[in-house]
C-alpha cells in the first residue's frame, strides 16, 4: 500500500471533481473538472497494479454527489460452521455483493445467499458495519460500508451459477487457505464466529 496521505489526496481530488461536475454549468469549468478527475485516475494507476483503463472505469464512471456505497455479507452458520462460497478464481468469501437499487439490507442478504449458494436464509440481526477501505486493503473512490448480517439457514443446496463454483461450511480450524481478502478476510471471519456465540453481541461499526 502507498502512503495513506497519497490515497487521501487522490480520493479527495476525485470526490471534489465529481461533485463539481454534478452542479457546475459552465462548459469550461466542466472541461477542467473532467481533467482533474482524469488526473486522479492517472495518479491512482501510478501507485497501483491496475491498468489505467480499469482505474478510469472506477474513478470516472460515477455521477452526482458522491456518497458511500453499501454491500452486504451474509453470515450463515450450520452446526457451528460458517458458510463460504468459492469464486471462479478459487478464492473463498462470505456470500454477498452490492445492495441493488431496489433492495434493502435484509432482502439483499437473502438474495445474495440464494444466488451464490442456492440456499434460503432468514436474516436475524446486523453484527457489524465495516468500512471496506479501512478493513479490506483495497481502495474505492468513495467509502464502502459492508453490512454483515447474521442469517439462519432454512433450506437448499449449492446450485451452479454465474458468480461461484462451489460452497461449503467451515469450522474455525478448517478454513480454506485462499480467501478473497478484498471481500472477506480472517479478521472478519473470526468476528463472525465471535458474534454467533455471544448472545449479548454489540454491533461493531466504523
Amino acid at each position: 500500500m502507498p502512503d495513506n496521505k497519497w490515497i487521501s489526496w487522490i480520493k479527495e481530488l476525485q470526490n471534489l471533481s465529481q461533485c463539481a461536475l454534478a452542479y457546475c454549468k459552465d462548459k469550461y469549468d466542466i472541461e477542467r473538472f473532467e481533467r482533474i478527475r482524469e488526473i486522479s485516475a492517472e495518479m491512482a494507476a501510478e501507485i497501483s497494479d491496475k491498468p489505467l483503463d480499469e482505474i478510469k472505469a472506477t474513478f470516472c464512471a460515477g455521477t452526482g454527489y458522491q456518497t458511500p456505497k453499501m454491500d452486504t455479507r451474509s453470515v450463515v452458520f450450520q452446526n457451528g460452521k460458517l458458510l463460504l462460497v468459492q469464486e471462479a478464481d478459487g478464492r473463498w468469501a462470505l456470500p454477498g455483493g452490492w445492495i441493488d437499487y431496489d433492495h434493502t439490507i435484509r432482502t439483499n442478504a437473502i438474495k445474495e445467499v440464494l444466488e451464490e449458494a442456492g440456499m434460503h436464509v432468514e436474516p436475524l440481526r446486523v453484527i457489524a458495519l465495516y468500512d471496506h477501505n479501512m478493513r479490506n486493503g483495497t481502495i474505492y473512490p468513495s467509502n464502502l460500508c459492508s453490512v454483515f448480517v447474521l442469517c439462519r439457514y432454512i433450506s437448499g443446496d449449492f446450485q451452479p451459477n454465474l458468480e461461484t463454483v462451489s460452497c461449503g461450511f467451515f469450522g474455525p480450524d478448517e478454513l480454506p487457505e485462499l480467501l478473497a481478502e478484498g471481500k472477506t478476510n480472517l479478521e472478519q471471519i473470526k468476528m463472525c464466529f465471535d458474534a454467533v456465540e455471544d448472545e449479548n453481541w454489540k454491533v461493531i461499526f466504523d
